[in-house]
């Protein structure tokens, strides 16, 4: 009778066959692939506990506080614009601009960010003055303060956007916050943003925050009192504004 297993029938004629050995086998008639695999294991163990330390000496207590409420400043500081503009305006009237982010703003805080971790990295004492951040933080404080008193005060008179045509609801505000600065909104917005980088004891980014800001204001502030002059008339806002300064360093 014939086998129905090829092999089983060469052994029976009396051929030796090589039948595939198991892959278990293979491993223990190997064992320098044991001793491979047991020191890439062992190789692989002390990467993490080395790199787990290295980011835990670097993520410490103090930058989990500056990072945390530099995140913190950024977000409550774009939810509340968002959040008063829809109050005073209406939801109709007011759009995702209101949020205040744009792509140089973003590329803005992306840098400042690359900053601190490369400083935190190579210069970690740089990081550990206190007083310097907490300065910086106070400086946040008082910017968020200055603004939204800015926008309360002014109601629907206060926009993002410059208004080139006289509106019934765009009155000249010369009471509260703005009988000490004509231009409250921007002045809070000139401390908060040179204070998240003090804050973060970023100096790079302070001086450029600093610098960018009021570059920005700098021009922007003619431009928009141009057209107040027109429809407050020249003569009325022209003594507001030998009165009352701009609020922003240099500007007059």
């Amino acid at each position: 009778m014939t086998s129905p297993f090829p092999n089983t029938r060469l052994l029976h004629l009396g051929y030796r066959t090589h039948l595939p050995t198991p892959l278990a086998e293979i491993r223990f008639e190997m064992p320098f692939l044991k001793d491979i695999l047991i020191d890439s294991e062992a190789h692989f163990v002390v990467l993490i506990v080395q790199n787990s330390s290295i980011f835990s000496e670097l993520f410490g207590y103090t930058a989990c506080r500056q990072l945390s409420q530099m995140f913190i400043s950024i977000i409550f500081f774009h939810v509340s614009e968002y959040i008063l503009a829809l109050v005073i305006h209406g939801k109709s009237n007011v759009s995702l601009k209101s949020l205040l982010i744009s792509r140089h703003y973003l590329l803005a805080m992306i840098c400042s960010l690359i900053e601190y971790l490369i400083e935190l990295y190579f210069f970690p004492g740089l990081k550990e003055y206190w007083w310097i951040s907490n300065l910086g933080l106070a400086l946040v404080v008082l910017g968020e303060i200055i603004r939204k008193l800015a926008i309360v005060t002014a109601g629907r008179a206060f926009t993002h956007l410059i208004k080139v045509y006289h509106e019934e609801d765009h009155q000249l505000v010369t009471d509260g916050i703005y009988r000490f600065v004509r231009h409250p909104g921007y002045c809070g917005f000139f401390i908060w943003s040179i204070g998240t980088q003090i804050m973060l004891c970023n100096p790079i980014s302070t001086v450029g925050f600093a610098v960018v800001v009021w570059k920005f204001f700098s021009g922007r502030i003619p431009y928009e009192e141009f057209f107040l002059k027109q429809f407050f008339g020249s003569s009325a806002y022209e003594d507001y504004m030998r009165k009352v300064p701009s609020g922003i360093p240099l500007v007059k």
